[in-house]
């Protein structure tokens, strides 16, 4: 039917184009709108990839508009203040008003229903305190020479080509006013990550910036950029929140100049980030190559990244440091919630377990080995407040990552246009006529105050909770409401371990099997 209404119209516009020549010295300007739209859909009706466009010409390229739109129709005409995702409105905002300085409070009362199944809050105290300075918290094992005193919230992994040079730069600008440090994401040091700011190198299973050009790991390399007076931390990246266990490749496409030489990668051919790392294949293999880069820097703190997934080999992990006496200097935790430019659904929706399991889990291994006080936890995945940190420091981490608050900081507006190279904000973005528009000197402000401002209201939070100290925040202290309108705390949520109890007993429960199923010298 919309064919024939179509052949018909366009008929029609024909002989009105037609009369108007006929009729009006200037009715040749009537061909200018009929023709292109004739043709138009004479395409639409003639081509066979897409059935809505054959059977509905011109109408049907409107889904294909919609489509391209929808993002930000939801966004802007659609979504509560409460409801938005990943991220919502309220949230968005809040990063916002704080990085600008703006007044950042809310009227009226909050907006979420406090007795909906999963809300999520920390007991106060009668007797409130005032936390006067921020404390540092030291990382650094006992085989580590040169710790480093971390601040509670710093920027979490994201590399340069998925951020653009401009976020980047102000991301380590920010990071050196603000006195905290910079995870440089799996994709190399940049000339964009030196503009002052602490560096946490982040090394992945593609060994960038420390590689062979077979992809093997190169030490003297790895020496040389450990070496660096901006880099503080090493960081070894074993999985990833958003797609924990996948690998990646870099079309050779995509491998300018500038990549190569930052990933020490050759031109021309496709870049493999395998899937798991070939430096080490055992438990043991993992805690002798993190010794390794921590004598090759100088002794500097080297720890790992997981997302955890099977327990088992996780405790493997645990087993190891036990029988070698072999530990990290800190360990970071991600949850299968957090982000990342692109990854295959699945992935994104359905593999790793969510922060809090894996944060509680854990914290609870290292403390019935008796290594908790070795080893420092970072917790990353959907931090934009100083609640997110209170409640992930009272599961056990001993501070946070932050990446998604940080990119909103910058001017992110949730576009969801980071895997396809269309970031309009000029963040997540390799277009100059993009990211030319982030300028640098406005934004490193922003990110400082955002950083500035939400320590300063964790500590308000831990303060109003009678904590003059962050290590002082309990599992008991943090609730959550459950579907059957019981209220829980962390505490019997997720779960305690008693100090040792791995090893002398008794084993939790919830750790029997995994713990007895785990062996030091295989995953």
């Amino acid at each position: 039917m919309a064919r024939r209404i179509f052949i018909v119209a366009a008929i029609v516009g024909i002989a009105l184009a037609a009369l108007c020549t006929w009729s009006w010295p200037h009715g040749y300007v009537a061909w200018l709108f009929v023709l292109p739209v004739v043709f138009l859909g004479v395409v639409d009706m003639a081509q066979d990839h897409h059935a809505i466009r054959r059977n509905f010409p011109l109408i049907g390229r409107l889904r294909y508009v919609f489509e391209a739109i929808r993002p930000e129709m939801h966004q802007y005409f659609i979504e509560s203040d409460t409801n938005g995702t990943p991220f919502s409105r309220e949230e968005r905002s809040l990063v916002y008003q704080r990085a600008k300085g703006q007044l950042d409070t809310v009227p009226f009362g909050t907006r979420h229903n406090v007795y909906a199944e999963g809300y999520i809050w920390i007991d106060h105290s009668l007797q409130p305190l005032h936390i006067h300075d921020e404390p540092r918290i030291k990382v650094g094992g006992p085989a580590c020479t040169q710790p480093y005193e971390a601040s509670i919230l710093n920027i979490s992994a994201m590399s340069f080509g998925s951020l653009s040079p401009t976020a980047v730069r102000a991301l380590n600008g920010g990071a050196k006013d603000g006195g905290f440090a910079h995870n440089t994401g799996e994709g190399g040091i940049s000339p964009y990550h030196l503009e002052g700011g602490d560096l946490i190198w982040q090394i992945g299973t593609g060994y960038f910036g420390c590689r062979t050009h077979d992809g093997d790991f190169d030490s003297a390399l790895f020496s040389e950029n450990a070496g660096r007076e901006s880099v503080r931390m090493i960081e070894v990246k074993l999985s990833q929140g958003a797609k924990p266990g996948h690998g990646g490749i870099l079309p050779a496409a995509k491998v300018t100049p500038e990549i190569a030489a930052i990933r020490n990668v050759p031109l021309g051919k496709d870049v493999l980030s395998p899937p798991a790392h070939t430096a080490f294949s055992t438990p043991k293999g993992l805690l002798e190559f993190v010794a390794r880069l921590r004598e090759l820097s100088g002794g500097k703190p080297v720890g790992f990244k997981l997302c955890l997934g099977q327990r088992h080999q996780f405790l493997a992990i645990v087993k190891a440091m036990v029988e070698t006496g072999l530990t990290p200097d800190f360990i970071t935790v991600d949850g299968g919630e957090g982000g990342t430019g692109a990854a295959p659904l699945e992935f994104t929706n359905s593999v790793g377990r969510p922060l809090f399991d894996g944060l509680a889990f854990v914290h609870g291994a290292l403390v019935g080995v008796g290594l908790r006080d070795r080893i420092t936890i970072i917790a990353a995945g959907r931090v934009l407040n100083g609640f997110d940190i209170a409640v992930r420091l009272a599961l056990g981490a001993d501070l946070c990552y932050s990446a998604r608050g940080m990119m909103f900081a910058l001017g992110c507006i949730q576009a969801l246009g980071c895997n396809n190279n269309t970031c309009p904000t000029g963040v997540a973005t390799q277009d100059p006529g993009l990211y030319k528009g982030l300028v640098v000197p406005h934004k490193r402000q922003r990110v400082k105050n955002f950083h500035a401002s939400t320590i300063r209201h964790f500590f308000d939070i831990i303060g109003a909770a009678g904590c003059l100290h962050p290590s002082e925040l309990k599992p008991t202290m943090v609730h959550q409401r459950m579907g059957d309108n019981r209220v829980v705390s962390f505490a019997e949520l997720y779960g305690t371990v008693e100090p040792g109890a791995l090893l002398n007993g008794p084993v939790p429960e919830h750790y029997a099997e995994p713990w007895q199923r785990a062996q030091a010298d295989r995953f």
